[in-house]
């Protein structure tokens, strides 16, 4: 199975005619340059649900509190506060469409944006506050015919994801000005370890691609001690579903600048041609 693809630096991959389509190559380039201040938004909502599994509701609150509580003393000890000039929070009743959009373009006009998604998920859709908000179509769509129409109105830069059928959502988000995404291919049963070996490597600065490979196939080993693999060699379904897909624009680490986060252009870089990227596909990362 396809592990994340190497990073590719290029300074002169365009930009497909739509962000729509997700790219295999990610170019990188690790030139300094003076940037916005950064901004962490953080949607968070467990709702204390596991897929196929009824549970009383005592249950099911004991479960939101200990994992949100859990996510955000996580940011803290693996220096997302230190890394991010601001994080944003929506939990629990904030975790709402409403609030979600309100967030990403208040943030954006004085700060570069990387978003993260510790929520449950449908296809194209995000589960917000007693999973009963939704961030669905009607919301992505409405929010990018804002930015379609003023593209300063966002300046996102990563979003990393738990939520289930999170690549359903990866178009969306490219549309909207991300550089990189990944996304779940069906129900993600690994939250953790993915959560923390995907922030222990992005905080200290390992490029996007590289951070979510390492988590993802760290995460499967894991899950397979649970969930082997059947007797013709194919995978459980749950380890299959939870397999995560980088797409993006391009490659980029913490300290990366978004074009609309640069005070200073950097100089050209001298490096190689890149490969052709007429054809963009997905890349997995195992």
């Amino acid at each position: 199975m396809p592990l994340a693809h190497n990073v590719q630096s290029s300074p002169d991959t365009n930009r497909p005619d739509t962000a729509s389509q997700p790219s295999t190559i990610l170019p990188h380039s690790a030139r300094p340059v003076d940037r916005k201040p950064l901004a962490l938004i953080v949607f968070l909502e467990n709702v204390g649900h596991i897929s196929g599994v009824n549970l009383p509701r005592w249950a099911m609150a004991a479960i939101d509190w200990a994992t949100e509580e859990y996510a955000k003393l996580l940011l803290r000890l693996l220096g997302a506060h230190r890394r991010y000039d601001r994080v944003i929070i929506l939990e629990d009743d904030a975790a709402t469409a409403a609030n979600l959009t309100a967030a990403l373009i208040a943030a954006s006009a004085t700060h570069t944006v990387d978003q993260l998604l510790l929520v449950h998920g449908q296809e194209r859709c995000l589960v917000g506050y007693r999973g009963q908000e939704y961030v669905d179509a009607a919301d992505f769509d409405a929010l990018l015919a804002r930015y379609l129409e003023d593209s300063s109105l966002l300046d996102l830069r990563v979003v990393y994801g738990l939520n289930c059928y999170g690549a359903s959502l990866a178009s969306t988000w490219l549309a909207l000005g991300a550089q990189a995404v990944n996304g779940a291919q069906a129900v993600n049963w690994l939250p953790e370890p993915s959560l923390s070996l995907f922030l222990r490597q992005w905080l200290n600065g390992a490029p996007f691609s590289q951070a979510v490979g390492y988590s993802a196939r760290r995460a499967r080993a894991t899950g397979r001690l649970l969930w082997r693999d059947r007797p013709d060699g194919s995978e459980h379904p749950n380890i299959a579903g939870s397999r995560q897909i980088v797409y993006g624009q391009r490659d980029v680490t913490i300290a990366s600048a978004t074009d609309k986060g640069r005070t200073v252009q950097p100089e050209p870089a001298q490096i190689s041609q890149p490969q052709n990227v007429s054809a963009p596909r997905p890349a997995a990362a195992q």
